[in-house]
């Protein structure tokens, strides 16, 4: 695997390296080893997977608070996604920034987002699947968030979702939100 900071401090762009013949490849999408040398989190406390069915499905802004914060390695492994992680850390030196990405089937990479930074996606087709490897349990009552369209972040989302939860409607702006 090959690690490629990103602008946003602790996050990576991971590009798996393909062993490619006649059947098709094979390929690692995790190594505690690799993660570990690079002094990230190689807890790995459940996977997760999330199907969403039409195009212009948006996902986010989330992330989970304290004490339950959580790394997570993405990976869209049916479809494509617009891939955001936003810096929620108070007092990080990039907190507010944004990194974009897209992740599809077709490209072999992954996205690893540290403790405190939110997460969210728009899928860019029908049928599309994001794979998570998460550090930390979900817990409910721990997961934060911010609005998508919030002005002070600045998010270029390339298209207007047409599906988003009533939950993801009503989270706060992004100078409101809770500390990770």
């Amino acid at each position: 695997m090959k690690f490629v900071e990103t602008p946003i401090g602790g996050a990576f762009v991971i590009e798996m390296e393909r062993l490619a013949d006649e059947r098709g490849f094979f390929a690692r999408t995790w190594c505690a080893a690799d993660f570990a040398a690079r002094g990230l989190n190689t807890t790995l406390a459940q996977c997760s997977v999330s199907f969403n069915t039409k195009a212009r499905t948006l996902r986010g802004m989330h992330y989970q608070a304290a004490p339950d914060r959580e790394a997570k390695v993405v990976r869209c492994v049916r479809g494509t996604v617009y891939d955001v992680i936003v810096d929620a850390r108070q007092g990080s030196p990039t907190e507010g920034r944004f990194f974009a990405i897209t992740l599809s089937e077709e490209a072999p990479t992954m996205l690893y987002v540290p403790e405190g930074v939110a997460h969210g996606f728009l899928t860019l087709v029908d049928a599309t699947e994001v794979s998570y490897a998460i550090s930390a349990f979900y817990r409910a009552d721990s997961q934060q968030g911010f609005r998508w369209d919030d002005p002070d972040v600045g998010i270029p989302w390339p298209s207007q979702p047409l599906s988003i939860s009533a939950r993801d409607r009503a989270l706060p702006s992004f100078a409101r939100r809770k500390p990770p």
